[in-house]
């Protein structure tokens, strides 16, 4: 018998799953796949944008939050969203926090605001302009284009930029993606021979830029920064997001350690009740079907984009998993003509209330052993607001929170 069962492994999900094994509940994660983390910058936007660009996170979210009371933050406040932050920089190598947003270069020399980075992109503020940019790219590499956000961050960022080229192959495969550069960083001849090329190319006071493939399961960025003699930051590039598989990896390691399962190739198909409680959940994994049971079950398997929410051929909106009702489905239009508009769609997801306990269609509580976290909820327009990962980290941290009983505001060292 399981304390509790965790529906999917994104950030959410695993946050929720190692904070509750870590304070001794039996956990088991279950889901479809490896979660959005993959596909994601490996940052935690808590809040970039309200409309306009946010400087603080802190000051911004108070009149946020009041002006959105039905957004994911609202659940959890201020002090929640802090405390998961806190949790989370205690277990990971990264730097930030509510105070103020960093603003790191995109692949193409965007400025992207973000609270908390990883410590190997923090040299990539580019607030106040800074040191000039050289960035390395790969000639075999055609994932990132180093002309391109060199181009971007003189014309955009006003930060003087150039590009530099780099011959190394790894493993001498002719095309390779960001992963296996991030593989072939991991080997000291690999690093030596881009350490070497590089470094007689670079000019007096600049910085170095590089694409976010320092090394998988071992970052090698402090020391390539050490044989530089400067600074040096990774900047995202198309996935898979090695940064992001980072995350997942540290999570997964984390659940392990504190006596956690996670399973995947399981995909939950339905959930069976017992009056206000669901009982167990019956899942498919390959072609038979199993019933799990638990006293507690975390919904976060994801929104429209990972599956977790989905439209069927009569344009229905339906959870995936549990079968929870989900809310702001319009009845009209769904999706406007531009892209960049606010959608009708865009807040779709399950209702929750201030325990995050999924609502019913006509707003009762529709079960008192389930919580909802991340992508899932209703109410949020995360690639917007930027604060997509914010949210799943508070969100999945205030959950196992309410199902060991702790105030949203304690930090579990």
């Amino acid at each position: 018998m399981n304390d509790v069962i965790v529906v999917g492994a994104g950030v959410a999900g695993l946050t929720a799953a190692v904070r509750l094994a870590e304070s001794g509940a039996r956990v088991l994660v279950l889901a479809k796949g490896v979660g959005a983390t993959h596909l994601s910058a490996g940052t935690i936007d808590v809040l970039g944008y309200a409309p306009e660009r946010v400087a603080s996170p802190r000051e911004a979210l108070g009149p946020f939050i009041a002006g959105h009371p039905e957004h994911p933050y609202a659940r959890v406040g201020v002090e929640g969203i802090e405390a998961a932050l806190g949790w989370f920089t205690a277990r990971l190598p990264y730097v930030g926090s509510l105070d103020e947003n960093l603003l790191l270069p995109t692949a193409v020399g965007v400025p992207r605001p973000s609270a908390v980075v990883p410590e190997t992109m923090a040299a990539g503020d580019l607030r106040g302009g800074g040191d000039p940019v050289a960035v390395v790219g790969f000639r075999a590499s055609k994932d990132f284009h180093p002309a391109l956000m060199a181009d971007g961050l003189t014309r955009l960022a006003g930060v003087p930029a150039r590009a530099l080229v780099c011959s190394a192959l790894p493993e001498d495969r002719v095309d390779a993606n960001g992963l296996a550069f991030a593989r072939a960083f991991e080997d000291a001849a690999f690093r030596e021979r881009v350490v070497t090329e590089v470094a007689g190319q670079l000019r007096a006071g600049e910085r170095v830029a590089f694409p976010a493939v320092l090394g998988v399961t071992r970052p090698v960025w402090a020391e390539v920064a050490e044989r530089l003699g400067r600074p040096v930051f990774e900047v995202p590039t198309l996935p898979p997001s090695v940064p992001g598989m980072r995350v997942f990896g540290a999570l997964r390691d984390a659940l392990r350690r504190a006596g956690g399962r996670l399973r995947l190739n399981n995909v939950v198909v339905g959930a069976e009740r017992s009056g206000a409680r669901v009982s167990a959940l019956r899942v498919r994994v390959g072609l038979r079907e199993e019933t799990l049971r638990a006293d507690w079950f975390v919904l976060a398997s994801g929104g429209v984009a990972s599956g977790g929410i989905a439209l069927d051929s009569r344009w229905r909106v339906h959870e995936t998993a549990l079968g929870v009702p989900v809310h702001g489905a319009p009845d009209g239009e769904r999706f406007s003509p531009d892209y960049f508009a606010s959608h009708p769609m865009s807040t779709v997801g399950v209702a929750v209330d201030g325990e995050l306990r999924p609502l019913g269609d006509g707003g009762e509580r529709w079960a008192d052993n389930v919580l909802v976290a991340g992508a899932t909820l209703a109410g949020a327009v995360p690639w917007k607001e930027k604060s997509g990962d914010g949210i799943s980290l508070a969100t999945g941290f205030a959950a196992a929170g309410l199902v060991l009983g702790k105030p949203t505001k304690e930090v579990v060292a």
